[in-house]
Parts: C-alpha cells; structure tokens; sequence
C-alpha cells in the first residue's frame, strides 16, 4: 500500500464541490504561483511553520527539545536556523499553542479513507464527499489512485481539485475514477504564466482540452488576481477557448487574499510570494456579468 505526504485535512468545506465536503490537502506542486493562497503546499517535503505570533512570552519547552540545537528565542519570537533543522517535529509536538506546525504527514490510503469516512454522514445528508487539493494530487498519482479506488467501493464521491499540470497518461489515470475536477485556469496569456507561476500554460490547456474529451464533470476555477487576470482580454480569451471544449459550462471565481502572504513568512518563503490587491466586489460583480454574458453559469468562491 503506497503512502501519501499531506498537510491539511479541512472538514465540512462547502467551497470545495457540491454539499458539504472534506478537502484532502496533498503536499507538492509543480508551479510556483506567485499569489498563491497555500504556499506551504508547494514543498513536496515537510516542513517546519513558525507563528511567532502565538508564542508564549515564558514558554521554551520547543528549545529545550530540539536535538539540534535549531531553535532560539529573540525576546518572545521564535527563531528556526533551518539549516540545522531536520524536520524532526519534537518542538512541534511540544508547543502548546501550535506557534510551531510541522506541515506535512505521510498516511496510507486506507488510514486516509478511514479519517474521510468521519464525516460520512455530512457527505450523506449534503450531497457532499470528498476533495483532493494541494498543493497538486497529481503530483501524487499512485496514492491519490489507490485512495480514489477505495472511495469508489465505499461511493464516497470524489473531486479532484487540479492546476492542470501534469503528464496526460497520470491524468488519463486519475480521470476514469474521479467523479469531478476542479480545474484551475490561471491565465490565458504564456507569458504571464510563465512569469508568475514558473511554467507554461500550454500542457495545461492541452490537459484541459484532454479531459473535456472524456465527458468527465468539470468546473474551471480562476483565482482572480488584480493585474494578472482580471483584464478584459483574458476573461474574453478564457471564454472563447472553453466554448471550443465540449460540457464546460461553469466557472467559478475564487477572490485573491493575502493569508498565503502571511503563511509564507512561518515557512520564511515571503521573497516567492507576492503581495497583491483584493479584487472589489464592482471588479468581481463586472467579472461575472461578464462570463455570464457570454453563455457561461458563475459562482464566486473565496
């Protein structure tokens, strides 16, 4: 039984598919979004998250733990050399107050099935099921398949929440077991993309336009980003390429926030997140009367 690397289990969701969901957070992804909302799941590895904000000014039972030496105090704030860290989790496990998180713990498919089948009766009485997000679950393909066949027999319904990039055969794969995606498209544009995300959107087009094929349910999600996206040539170009993709019909308009410029920081990877405005509601309303008018039916997420 293959094993999965996690950050995050999110119960009773309901911006993550229909009803009341629990979201499955997978750790790794293949772009490096510059707004990205988790960039603790960005790391295929895990990882040590420091809140200096919720330490205790007396406490330093995480020093006195640290087998490394890693950890000290400057006046009440924390400080991690993560050069000496090893990961090893002792301080988080000893912090009272979760100032220091390990971010990242591995579960096999039946353990993970096991945490899911908790909220089995919200999923029931909602509608609802589980989601995998990240992070990027196919980055994790032999896990996220085995946990896909075991939701299956236990007809857990099952989103899978995707940048879109990976290789068409992991995709192939993935789609004949999930029962919906969440697509994210970013932007239109190659450049942007690349320079905002570390990688071309091509792959990701051609994926999106792979799995359409297949009749699979799919909900394309754009993360509105003022001055990246928000433009009226990429809306218009959005548009006009999932009209030529067959049963697309919904998009759903997730909202830039700065909680990933503030996560960044507890993993001291601030320089690779940028900070951006919040689109306003007039932007988002414009946005949606927008996509609506051109045959599409809109949610806005958050």
């Amino acid at each position: 039984m293959s094993e999965g690397l996690i950050f995050d289990i999110k119960r009773y969701s309901i911006n993550d598919g229909p009803g009341i969901r629990t979201t499955v957070f997978f750790k790794g992804c293949p772009l490096q979004c510059r707004w990205c909302h988790n960039p603790e799941g960005q790391s295929s590895t895990p990882e040590v998250m420091v809140r200096a904000a919720r330490c205790l000014k007396d406490c330093s039972e995480c020093l006195a733990v640290c087998p490394e030496g890693a950890l000290s105090k400057s006046g009440a704030i924390p400080v991690l050399d993560r050069i000496r860290c090893t990961t090893c989790g002792k301080c988080a496990e000893m912090c009272p107050t979760q100032a220091i998180e390990m971010v990242g713990r591995r579960l096999n498919a039946t353990d993970l099935v096991w945490e899911i089948e908790k909220d089995r009766v919200f999923h029931e009485e909602s509608g609802g099921g589980v989601t995998f997000s990240g992070g990027e679950p196919l980055s994790q393909p032999d896990f996220l398949d085995e946990v896909l066949e075991l939701c299956r027999k236990k007809e857990i319904h099952a989103a899978v929440d995707t940048c879109g990039l990976a290789a068409p055969e992991v995709l192939d794969r993935i789609a004949a077991k999930a029962d919906l995606f969440l697509f994210d498209l970013k932007t239109m544009d190659e450049q942007k993309h690349i320079a905002f995300t570390g990688e071309s959107n091509r792959l990701i087009l051609e994926n999106l336009k792979r799995l359409a094929a297949t009749g699979k349910k799919i909900v394309v999600r754009i993360p509105i980003v003022p001055s990246i996206n928000d433009d009226t040539e990429n809306i218009r170009r959005t548009a006009g390429f999932l009209r030529t993709l067959e049963g697309i019909s919904e998009i759903s308009l997730l909202p830039y926030h700065r909680l990933g410029r503030d996560k960044s920081k507890g993993i001291e990877k601030e320089s690779s997140c940028l900070e951006f405005s919040s689109p306003t509601e007039e932007s988002l309303e414009r946005l949606k009367a927008d996509l609506e008018s051109r045959g599409f039916r809109v949610s806005r997420g958050e």
